[in-house]
């Protein structure tokens, strides 16, 4: 990892924990607002939030103003939260560690938890509709975004391939395709909305590019994860290790071995290198978003 790209990791990282601590100031919240507030600000990688602000800049050049990324980009991360929510009660992987705590349900009971990820999911939209640094074109193409990737066609269409996975997956390009919905669709989703928060004139050119980007990159990230799932422990990871295994879900380790599916990574890094970088070697030069795809292969949690 560079030295500019660890800073820029880390100055985004900052900003994206202090949107989201304003965001959970709430009036009102009947109680709710604790749990919500438990998984949210529970830490993580924010790498959602940090390609939306990424690709806003990218697209921004020198007109770049990471106010307009921002409410977007705390959008997707209560999106993302509210699934890792949903996902941990034990009617779907029954896990009790996220990000190295015990998951929301174990704090709060499952009909709390519940309550918790319903509530992230509305409020994004509250958030993202909010965002008044931005025009109102820029806030219906947002919305449409992530309603379209966070739905039955994009993450939930995954994980409901993911809850079904030994009738539903029977090769490796079955299992490529729950991960471009599952994992895939927010990283997808993540390059759209920077986008938007830089223009609210597209160019179907670019939106196909940064497309294939977040596609190679989401399912590189998935892979990613089923080695470290295999190598690596609960205290690294934050989260229990050989869940998948446990649950009886196939994961690309079923298909190859851990060299050729870092092998596999490894190609689709270079992949989604190649797309993005006409883009970054332009004037202003900015590569934070080559790098962000090195440092995802080479990530331990």
């Amino acid at each position: 990892m560079s030295s500019n790209f660890e800073r820029t990791l880390n100055d985004n990282l900052a900003k994206i924990e202090s949107s989201l601590k304003e965001y959970v100031k709430l009036d009102k919240d009947y109680g709710i607002g604790e749990c919500m507030a438990y998984s949210l600000l529970s830490g993580g990688k924010r790498i959602r939030p940090f390609i939306v602000i990424e690709s806003c800049r990218l697209f921004s050049g020198d007109n770049f103003d990471i106010q307009k990324a921002l409410p977007f980009a705390s959008a997707l991360e209560m999106i993302h939260t509210y699934s890792l929510i949903h996902d941990d009660l034990p009617c779907m992987d029954d896990d009790d560690l996220r990000r190295g705590r015990p998951t929301n349900h174990i704090v709060f009971g499952e009909a709390n938890a519940l309550l918790a990820g319903d509530s992230l999911l509305t409020y994004a939209f509250e958030v993202l509709s909010e965002n008044k640094y931005v025009s109102d074109k820029s806030i219906r193409l947002a919305t449409k975004c992530l309603a379209k990737y966070a739905g039955y066609s994009g993450m939930i269409g995954g994980q409901m391939i993911d809850i079904n996975s030994n009738d539903k997956i029977k090769s490796f390009e079955d299992l490529k395709n729950m991960h471009l919905l599952k994992t895939g669709a927010l990283i997808r989703c993540a390059m759209e909305l920077g986008y938007y928060a830089a223009t609210d004139n597209p160019d179907d050119e670019i939106i196909k590019d940064i497309d294939k980007y977040a596609k190679c990159v989401g399912i590189a990230f998935q892979i990613r994860d089923d080695i470290l799932d295999k190598i690596s422990d609960s205290k690294t990871l934050g989260k229990p290790v050989g869940s998948d295994e446990k649950n009886g879900k196939i994961t690309s380790l079923a298909f190859m071995s851990v060299g050729e599916a870092q092998n596999m990574v490894d190609s689709l890094t270079n992949d989604a290198i190649s797309l993005i970088e006409k883009y970054c070697l332009k004037e202003p030069v900015n590569t934070t978003l080559i790098e962000l795809a090195k440092y995802m292969v080479g990530r331990s949690s």
